[in-house]
C-alpha cells in the first residue's frame, strides 16, 4: 500500500488541477479494465489517466483554510528569489516546505 507524503498529495494536486484550466474539458471516452490490470499499469507508472473519471475528484484530507501569515521582507526576497528559480509560485514554495516539516514532526 502507498503511503502519500503531503509533499506528494500537493504534487498530485497541482498536476491534476492543471488538468482542468482550458475553458472546455476535454471529453472522452473512460476505458474500464480489471483491479489487478489498473494496478500493474500503475505499479510500471504508465499513464492511467484514461482510466479515471477526473470530474468527481475529491481531495481526501485536503479541504483548504486561508490563513495570513506575516513574513519579514528579507525572507519574502528570498521565497520570490527561489520560485522564481523553479518557476513556481511563492505559495507552492511555502506549502512543500511546510509539508516537508510537518512530515518529519509527525
Amino acid at each position: 500500500m502507498l503511503k502519500n507524503t503531503g509533499l506528494e498529495l500537493l504534487l498530485i494536486e497541482v498536476i491534476i488541477s492543471g488538468l482542468f484550466q482550458s475553458a472546455e474539458p476535454e471529453r472522452r471516452k473512460l476505458i474500464f479494465m480489471k483491479a489487478n490490470e489498473f494496478e500493474n499499469k500503475f505499479d510500471e507508472n504508465k499513464n492511467i489517466t484514461e482510466h479515471l473519471d477526473l470530474s468527481k475528484l475529491k481531495k481526501p484530507k485536503q479541504k483548504q483554510k486561508r490563513v495570513n501569515v506575516d513574513f519579514p521582507l528579507w525572507m519574502i526576497d528570498l521565497l520570490d528569489k527561489e520560485a522564481s528559480r523553479l518557476g513556481v509560485p511563492r505559495q507552492s514554495i511555502i506549502k512543500v516546505w511546510l509539508a516537508e516539516r510537518l512530515e518529519k514532526v509527525s
